[in-house]
This record gives structure tokens, C-alpha cells and sequence, in this order.
């Protein structure tokens, strides 16, 4: 008798594959008898943070997916000699498709693909547990999923047919941990935040979708819109998700930032139903203008930017207002042209001149521009505006409902009439708030200029709020998912601090993240460690106390260490303090610097071990390198600080003068030697110091480079 307890609010990724193994055994086995409960939890038991609970009669209990497999393999006889150390060897490869970040389960992927190539199964000649789990693995993985069903990688997706058809006892398996899913779906809440939104209409299907300009990169504002349109697309209501690019103004948009942002949709675990573009429709969104210049719906009008202006702000009619509809149509047959009278002109839709909402006062709906468009070349001379594209293309395409930032909310009726007046089908419109942060620009036009002039390195820079630098300063993209639902489609204007979303990534980085150590350059101190071997010896030690997945590092020890300064100065005579995985010594010696200037700086000290000592009592408690016995890896720890020095940017500030004249904290360092076999991107602790992401790895005759990640609790920002 077993039974096998479910989260069912975990990564799918972990879960699922313990789930199949165990419905295999059932139908392979009638005799076994395994109770498969859900739970409606993320997790089973916070202290051993496990997502499973599986226990067999007469054992202790096992939370770990792999463990959880393991133990089914081993309580289970009829599964012995399937070839046990590959299906091992297979399970914990399982974790390498648990990410929701495409760059971490690519990698995986295609082993297995390349795996794969002249097998059906993954080990052997027939099916085992192995199967099951890389196969649930992947299944319950968004990101790797959507990868296998586009066929993208042959070999994996041949086989993950296969075995789905070959084995249909597995749909129902995954039917029933969906649909513990679906019933909190239903309930329209995501940790804490509401989205009882009620939008109307959703039992007639429900097609959304998330229009970028790809005259720039993703920032986390967008981010809140590309997830929340996800979220109801495909979580809330099983509906579509359309990513339509607004390809509408040649003069800013590059295939360099549309690239950038299909994959920074991926990276987030985003994958739309469909892509399209505003420049598919160009035709008929001409063809429609054309007909609201034939009803008298519209004007040419060649009035100068600021005069326009200063008339739609007091209410004052065009001079070409009432001009005839012939006359309309040869301007706008000039602007086609793109010549240079083409270029004097726009045309406008007639709505209101003083209506109190503004955005109705005659907006700006086509306008010539004879620059060259990087799809279409030089076929169009005249280019849609948003206001009117956007409820035209909605409405062609299908879409049911148009979630937007509040900044549009003056321009839904403008959205509205456009549809009215064109006798297109309607569109429900749902508002929600930006996402604001503390002492951060979201404005593509001001992030360009920094970009421009030198300020940052680049759009990827890690003090930048776009997806790229929050991901490069060290952001996991299941925590920048749940920071963003958390805030859900709320109304609620509010300026946000940085220090809630860097600690929620916290929660994902520190258990697993393996600890290191780095002492700092600057002054360090070496201490001779009286009681200490002669020779230089190292020892196993796990790369996280409460992760042993994590496998073991090498610890070196020697007669003389190093220390950081700063910890040097905090010692007293005869104090007892702990050297973190060694153990307790004494301080017999503080040596002090003779220039008065510096007499504060220590310059050598003498330790006796002290190895009996209760680790518990000790007030000081450090971290050390030996100078023997190990490679030490040169490192280069950076911290950044915010970009600018105001909270809260008012219209009529001048960004200019509150940049932060320093936002960037270079420290040298050395590391201990397991640093060098670190890879570019991991995440990783230097124990006493925070985590850092590897945005250079170390290579012979070149210094790694950290990124600190900020975990809330520092000043500083991004």
C-alpha cells in the first residue's frame, strides 16, 4: 500500500512526472495500490519544501520528485532490470526541464533530441519509468511543451507522439492534475491579486491580444500586459492569444527590436497562438480611410503641428475642416505619392472640435511618411496611426477583448467610434495599471536617448527596467511572472518599489543557488591557523546545506587563509570565532598597521583552532579561503545603484537633472576554485556576500564578472 500526495499549485514540471510513473505501475500492475491525492497547495511540507509526499507502508516518507521516482522504481519488483542506472541517470535529467525560461530547457532539449535520433524510447527497447517522466517533465513545462508541438526539434517531438498515443491511459493522467488546476482558475483569484474582473461575454470564446512596437525592447511594463493577456487567453478562459506587431511608423521601427522581442516573449514562457502584423492589413485599414473620406467621416488637413495642437487644446476648428470630399481624396491621393506635398499633409477623423475628452477633439488617423518600411519596402507612402489602426485590426482579427493600460481609457470612446462608424464588430475593452517603479523610466523614447548618449551600456544594461536587464542583473522568469500576476488587472495607480519584486525572486534563487566564497582584494588579511595540518588538504562539502541535489564542491584547507578586512577589524584578543565549514578557532595575534594614517587596517593575524567549540555561541562567523591547496579565481563583483535620483519624475522635470552620477560598484576578488567550472548565467551565492549571476565566466588569463542581485533588503536598485 502506497500513497502519493499532489501540489497541485506546483510547477506541473516536478510533478507530473511522479504522477505518471505512478499511474504506470496501476496499469501495469493491478495488484499495486497506490492513492493519488491533490492538494490544493504549492507545497506539501515547508519544511522540506517538497511539491510531493510519497510514502510506502513501513518507510519514511520522500518529497522530492526524483526521490518520489526512486522509490517507486525500488518498492515496485516488476520494474527491476529495466536497465535502472540510465532510468536514474534519465529522472534527474528531468530537472533540467523544469525552468520556464526557454535559454535553460533549450539545452535539454536538444540532448534529447540528439538522444533520440534512431531510438523510441529513451532507454532501451521498450518502455520504462524513464519515458514517463522526461515525457511529463516536458509536458508540464509551458515552454517546452509549446517547443515539441512546433516540431521545432524532430526527434523529441516524433517521440513525445509516440508515447502520448501509444499509452492513452497518460491523457486522462494529465486531465486530472489540469483539472485541480482549472477549478482555482475558477475561482478568478491569483495569489491575492482579484481577477474577478467580470469581463462580459467569455462563454461566446475569448481571443486576445498583445500589440508591441517594435521600435524598441520589452520592458516590465509590457511584460504586465504580455502576461495578463496570456493569462486570460490561455489560464483564465482557454482562449487565444494573438501577438500583433504595430509595424505602423517606418521612421522608428527596426527587425533587430521585433526579433528581440519574440524572444523575450519565450524567454517569459509566453507563446502566442498566432503572430501577425498592422502591415498585413495596410490595404484594407487604406480602404477604410478612404471610405470615411468619401462619408465625410474625415479631412486632409495641412495645419502645423503646433497650430493643430494649440487647436485641439482650445477647441478651435481646421481651416480644412469642411473642405470637399473630392478635395479630401486628391490629398490623400498626394500623400499615397509621398511627394513633397504628400508630406505637408495628414488626415483627421472628423469627430468633435471641443468635446471636454481631448482625445476626441479630431484625431490624426493616417499620415505620409516616405522613409522605406522593413516589411513592406517602399510599396506604402502613408501609414496608420495606433488610434486607428488598433480597433480596425481588432476587429478584423477576431478579437474579443482589448486589455490596456489605463493611459488609453480617455481614448476608448475615439476606439469605440472608429468601429461604430466603420459598422465593424465590437470589442470589449478592459483597462488595468501600468506598472510604476520608484526612481525607474519606462518611456522607450527617454530609455533610447540613455541607450544614445552613453549612459547605459546597452538595452540589456542591468540597471535598465526592460526584460533583457532585469534578466541580466539576475531576475528568474518564474518570479518575475508570479511579481506581475500578483499585481493582476487592478485600477489602482501605484508607484512600485523594487525591493518587493527583487525578493520575490529571492525565494526562487536561494534554494538553489550553490554557495561560494569570495574575499575581497582590498586589504585582505592573511591569518596563520595555528593547529592546522602542515600539508594543504581539501574535503567534499555540500554546495548547499539544504539542497543536496546540488552535489558537493571542494573545500580547500591550509596553514594560512584569507580573510576579508573588514572582518579582520571586527576581532578582539582572545575571541572565539567560527570559520564557516572548518570550525571554531581562537584570535592569539591582531597585527595593526604602523602608518598612523592606516592604523585602523589589520595586517596579519594568528589563530588557534579550536575545533571543539560550539558554533552556536560564537558572535563572529566568517568565510575564509585557503592560500594552499586550491586554485584561487580571480572575480570582479559589481553592484549597480538606481539611474535616477527622484522617486517620482514629474512632466516638467528634466530628466537630465536627476541622473545618478554614480550607479555602478566594481569590487576585485578572489573566489574559491570551484568558480571556474561556472557557466555564463548561473546564479549562485557567495555565502555573507548575496547572490550573483555569472555575466562573464572565468577563463585562463580573464576574471569572471558577478552581477550582484539585489534581494530586497539592500538601498540599492535597479
Amino acid at each position: 500500500m502506497a500513497a502519493l500526495n499532489i501540489a497541485s499549485k506546483a510547477n506541473q514540471a516536478i510533478t507530473l512526472p511522479a504522477l505518471l510513473v505512478a499511474e504506470y505501475a496501476r496499469e501495469a500492475d493491478p495488484n499495486v495500490k497506490i492513492v493519488i491525492e491533490f492538494k490544493d497547495v504549492e507545497v506539501l511540507d515547508s519544511s522540506e519544501k517538497g511539491e510531493l509526499r510519497f510514502v510506502m507502508t513501513g518507510k519514511p516518507p520522500v518529497f522530492a520528485s526524483s526521490q518520489v521516482i526512486r522509490e517507486l522504481l525500488q518498492g515496485f519488483p516488476f520494474w527491476q532490470g529495466h536497465s535502472v542506472d540510465l532510468v536514474y541517470e534519465w529522472i534527474a535529467r528531468t530537472q533540467g526541464f523544469v525552468s520556464t525560461d526557454f535559454r535553460s530547457v533549450e539545452g535539454p532539449l536538444l540532448e534529447l533530441d540528439s538522444h533520440l535520433t534512431l531510438r523510441s524510447y529513451v532507454v532501451g527497447y521498450t518502455v520504462t519509468p524513464a519515458d514517463f517522466a522526461v515525457w511529463g517533465a516536458i509536458r508540464g513545462n509551458k515552454v517546452a511543451y509549446a517547443a515539441v508541438k512546433k516540431g521545432v526539434m524532430l526527434n523529441v517531438s516524433r517521440w513525445f507522439t509516440f508515447v502520448e498515443e501509444t499509452h492513452p491511459w497518460i491523457a486522462s493522467a494529465v486531465q486530472s492534475l489540469n483539472a485541480h488546476a482549472q477549478e482555482r482558475r475558477a475561482n478568478k483569484s491569483k495569489e491575492g491579486a482579484s481577477y474577478d474582473i467580470a469581463l462580459p461575454d467569455t462563454d461566446k470564446g475569448v481571443v486576445t491580444r498583445f500589440p508591441p512596437e517594435p521600435s524598441g525592447y520589452l520592458h516590465i511594463g509590457h511584460a504586465k500586459a504580455a502576461c495578463l493577456n496570456d493569462y486570460f487567453a490561455h489560464e483564465m478562459y482557454q482562449g487565444t492569444l494573438i501577438c500583433r506587431f504595430d509595424d505602423t511608423n517606418p521612421s522608428k521601427e527596426k527587425e533587430e527590436f521585433q526579433d528581440a522581442i519574440v524572444e523575450d516573449l519565450a524567454l517569459m514562457g509566453i507563446k502566442p497562438d498566432k503572430t501577425t502584423y498592422t502591415s498585413d492589413y495596410f490595404q484594407e485599414l487604406y480602404d477604410y480611410c478612404v471610405t470615411l473620406l468619401k462619408d465625410g467621416k474625415a479631412y486632409a488637413d495641412d495645419t502645423e503641428r503646433e497650430t493643430m495642437q494649440h487647436e485641439r487644446m482650445h477647441g478651435i476648428a481646421s481651416k480644412r475642416r469642411d473642405a470637399a470630399v473630392d478635395e479630401n481624396l486628391a490629398r490623400f491621393e498626394e500623400m499615397k505619392k509621398g511627394n513633397d506635398e504628400g508630406v505637408m499633409w495628414c488626415v483627421r477623423a472628423k469627430m468633435s472640435v471641443d468635446n471636454p475628452n481631448k482625445a476626441m477633439r479630431d484625431p490624426v488617423i493616417y499620415r505620409c511618411n516616405p522613409q522605406p518600411h522593413h516589411r513592406t519596402g517602399t510599396r506604402w507612402k502613408v501609414y496608420p496611426t495606433y488610434d486607428f489602426a488598433c480597433p480596425v485590426v481588432d476587429s478584423m482579427e477576431g478579437i474579443t477583448h482589448a486589455l490596456r493600460t489605463m493611459e488609453y481609457r480617455d481614448r476608448n470612446p475615439q476606439y469605440n467610434w472608429m468601429l461604430d462608424t466603420l459598422n465593424l464588430r465590437k470589442v470589449h475593452i478592459w483597462d488595468f495599471a501600468r506598472m510604476n517603479f520608484i526612481r525607474t523610466l519606462l518611456s522607450k523614447r527617454k530609455l533610447a536617448k540613455f541607450v544614445e548618449t552613453g549612459v547605459v551600456w546597452g538595452w540589456d544594461d542591468p540597471r535598465f527596467p526592460t526584460i533583457r536587464g532585469i534578466r541580466r542583473r539576475g531576475m528568474t522568469i518564474d518570479a518575475l511572472r508570479e511579481f506581475i500576476l500578483k499585481q493582476g488587472p487592478s485600477r489602482n495607480i501605484v508607484n512600485l518599489d523594487w525591493t518587493t519584486f527583487w525578493a520575490t525572486n529571492k525565494k526562487y534563487i536561494d534554494p538553489v543557488a550553490p554557495r561560494h566564497t569570495a574575499i575581497e582584494l582590498e586589504n585582505a588579511v592573511t591569518a596563520t591557523v595555528k593547529g592546522a595540518r602542515v600539508a594543504p588538504y581539501t574535503e567534499d562539502k555540500p554546495k548547499h546545506g539544504k539542497n543536496p541535489e546540488l552535489g558537493t564542491k571542494k573545500v580547500a584547507y591550509s596553514s594560512e587563509i584569507l580573510i576579508d578586512q573588514a572582518d579582520a577589524q571586527a576581532f578582539e584578543q582572545d575571541e572565539e570565532i567560527t570559520l564557516m565549514n572548518w570550525g571554531n578557532a581562537i584570535v592569539r595575534s591582531i597585527s595593526h598597521s604602523l602608518n598612523p594614517i592606516h592604523r585602523s587596517l589589520v595586517t596579519s593575524l594568528e589563530l588557534e583552532l579550536h575545533l571543539q567549540g560550539d558554533v552556536k555561541k560564537t558572535k563572529q562567523k566568517i568565510t575564509w579561503l585557503a592560500k594552499s591547496g586550491q586554485e584561487p579565481i580571480p572575480v570582479e563583483l559589481v553592484d549597480f545603484d538606481y539611474l535616477i535620483t527622484k522617486d517620482k519624475l514629474e512632466e516638467d522635470d528634466n530628466v537630465d537633472d536627476f541622473l545618478n552620477p554614480k550607479t555602478e560598484f566594481r569590487t576585485e576578488a578572489v573566489a574559491d576554485g570551484n568558480v571556474a567550472e561556472l557557466k555564463e548565467n548561473d546564479v549562485i551565492q557567495f555565502e555573507r556576500k548575496g547572490y550573483f549571476r555569472v555575466d562573464r565566466a572565468f577563463k585562463h588569463g580573464e576574471k569572471a564578472v558577478m552581477f550582484c542581485i539585489p534581494t530586497g533588503k539592500e538601498n540599492k536598485g535597479k
